[in-house]
């Protein structure tokens, strides 16, 4: 065979490889989208957005059933959506193209979090402050109180801090209890992500990088710990740039990541929020892709149900898992792009797909309960299937830079069309030569 002829062979062979590769895959993939029962549902969805650190093309969609009946999107990011009692939607977000920067040069990037109205579309109100980057500097969360302020994430400064008419009135730092940089706004150190109301003055705060959830009570500082620190292998929490051996004692507070491995948005069940009692918490545990259920049980935090599969589909990187009042749960499953309810026995009963990358969903008018079912001894625990671990870690991080990948794309057929694409240049090189 001479060098053209095989030249072009192999690039036919290459076309059919990945061809069949991906119109059987597309063939075999389960629904991503499932219409459900005859219940009504409407749903708000943060989505953060798609493109370099998905901090391009951020929106609010509210959807009915299955159907998308409005969106809003004027923003970079947008994160944590939570429908208010006068019918306005308070949304955290992350925006650029500011001029009052502080510190920072101008023009900026600020975030915060935004009162907005569903039908104009307009900003009714916003509080943000200007950040170093666009990228792990947001803020996430925000609560409105019962007083009328609004408790909020800070991941520049690494607490939390409630404001009212712009200004802020309290604060709590992290660094009264982990081990901070020289200057916090230079790294990604603890990306808090999370913070929920479960008591009088009682936070329930998500500390991603630590791998750990704190109750953080106002006046006391952080009176429960989920996820200790055991003494074991700090590295899930001390790569890229995030916790640092400040005090050189050979240590830093570091959860186990068997247990949750950067978590996002825990749902408090129920229980004391202190103490030995028993207390249930649910939580997205997003780099084990999976969702989590934690009881504590005579002072000892542990692993009571997971969710790893829904609808045939394995979890990839879940940021939101909200325990509904009809007993099912809501997951946000971030890199499928898709949001899914499931009941007691893990069957999807309702499900869509987003174009951009989800941060989280409220089903609405319900917004995330501060109490919910227990699904211990209930549900069976839905385990994950096979997969190809390199690959399918780098097939997970396509979808927010190109949004047009469907939901199967995985490892196999990421290494399919790159032995496709392989097969294809050598083909290439031999017609090129043999001109």
């Amino acid at each position: 065979m001479d060098t053209k002829t095989r030249g072009a062979a192999l690039v036919v062979a290459a076309v059919v490889l990945l061809v069949a590769t991906l119109g059987v895959s597309a063939a075999m993939a389960p629904e991503a989208a499932v219409s459900g029962d005859n219940e009504e549902r409407r749903t708000l969805i943060g989505i953060q957005g798609g493109g370099p650190g998905w901090h391009e093309h951020g929106s609010i969609a509210n959807v009915e059933g299955t159907e998308v009946t409005w969106r809003l999107a004027d923003t970079d990011s947008y994160f944590d959506v939570t429908l208010l009692d006068n019918g306005s939607v308070m949304a955290g977000f992350m925006d650029s193209g500011y001029e009052e920067c502080g510190p920072y040069e101008s023009p900026c990037t600020h975030s915060g979090f935004r009162i907005l109205d569903p039908e104009t579309k307009e900003i009714q109100y916003e509080y943000s402050f200007p950040v170093r980057s666009s990228s792990n500097s947001e803020v996430h969360d925000v609560e409105r109180l019962e007083s009328g302020e609004f408790l909020l994430t800070d991941m520049e400064y690494e607490g939390l801090r409630i404001v009212e008419g712009g200004e802020v009135t309290w604060r709590w730092n992290a660094s009264d209890y982990y081990e901070a940089p020289p200057d916090q706004t230079r790294r990604d150190w603890l990306h808090i992500n999370d913070v929920d109301v479960i008591g009088e003055g009682q936070f329930l705060v998500s500390v991603r990088n630590a791998n750990q959830i704190l109750v953080v009570e106002r006046g006391e500082g952080v009176v429960e710990t989920i996820n200790t620190d055991d003494g074991g292998d700090d590295s899930t929490c001390t790569t890229r740039g995030q916790l640092a051996d400040q005090d050189g004692d050979g240590d830093v507070r570091c959860g186990d990541p068997a247990v949750i491995n950067h978590q996002h948005n825990p749902q408090w069940l129920g229980g004391t929020p202190a103490g030995d009692g028993e207390a249930a918490v649910l939580v997205a545990d997003s780099d084990n892709d999976r969702v989590v259920e934690l009881h504590r049980q005579n002072g000892e935090w542990e692993v009571a149900w997971t969710l790893e599969r829904a609808g045939g589909i394995d979890l990839r990187w879940p940021r939101d898992a909200d325990r509904l009042e009809n007993g099912n749960t809501l997951v946000t499953d971030t890199l499928r792009k898709r949001i899914f309810e499931i009941n007691r026995n893990g069957t999807v009963v309702w499900s869509i797909t987003t174009e951009r990358v989800p941060y989280e969903a409220d089903r609405v008018p319900y917004g995330e309960p501060s109490e919910g079912e227990w699904y211990a001894g209930e549900a069976p625990n839905q385990g994950a299937g096979g997969g190809i671990p390199v690959l399918d870690e780098a097939a997970a991080l396509l979808p927010g830079v190109f949004p047009w990948l469907p939901f199967w794309f995985n490892g196999a057929q990421l290494g399919l069309t790159l032995v496709s694409l392989g097969i294809a240049g050598v083909g290439a090189r031999d017609l090129w030569n043999s001109r």
